[in-house]
């Protein structure tokens, strides 16, 4: 505080003692809620950062965790699909098919869910997916690493929303308009038009 910090950030990547026991993470989830207390009782802004798709982990097990760090009542967080780096223990374990890490489409899917579970509670989330640079394509092995990682996860989540509109309105096939804010255009569309073309091959637009 004598130094002018007003926000922490806490590497909690995964709320599962036996998740972060597998990967060397060198503490408890007990420590991240312990930290997180201390951090919040001297007026810092609180922040969280998790993982998916770490070794041992699952898709069941990373809902949990964020569950449990949204109980915390964090401001901000990160999300970190697991990138599988060159020279790693994690790149060990792939190698001798004792790991295997998730796509980004796998990722996508249970990050979707995730954004919605944050923004839900109004907990910001100020990454989604590794930054470039950092070796990261140079070492990249396997894993969910794509430099526009989030719009993928957003256009799954405005697909959902389309479909369900869809589905409860009844619409029948044919053309059909959809309104967005400006900013979101590129999320409704999706990566290479996938959403248009999924509804296209619906019989839709």
């Amino acid at each position: 505080k004598e130094y002018g910090v007003t926000s922490i950030e806490l590497g909690c990547q995964s709320m599962s003692d036996e998740v972060l026991l597998k990967n060397g993470r060198g503490h408890t989830s007990e420590d991240v809620v312990k930290s997180a207390k201390l951090i919040k009782s001297y007026g810092f802004e609180l922040g969280v950062q998790m993982m998916t798709g770490l070794y041992g982990d699952s898709d069941e097990e990373s809902i949990k965790t964020a569950e449990k760090l949204i109980a915390l009542s964090p401001d901000t967080t990160r999300i970190y699909p697991t990138v599988v780096l060159e020279g790693t223990r994690l790149c060990e374990l792939y190698e001798r098919n004792e790991y295997k890490p998730q796509t980004i489409e796998e990722a996508a899917e249970l990050c979707a869910k995730l954004i919605l579970m944050f923004e839900e509670k109004g907990i910001r989330i100020i990454r989604l997916g590794l930054h470039s640079g950092g070796n990261v394509e140079e070492g990249f092995v396997a894993g969910a690493y794509h430099p526009a990682f989030r719009e993928i996860c957003e256009s799954k989540i405005y697909l959902k929303a389309i479909l369900n509109i869809i589905e409860k309105e009844n619409i029948p096939k044919g053309n059909i308009t959809l309104t967005v804010n400006k900013k979101c255009v590129s999320a409704l569309v999706g990566q290479k038009r996938s959403n248009i073309e999924k509804l296209r091959s619906m019989g839709y637009i």
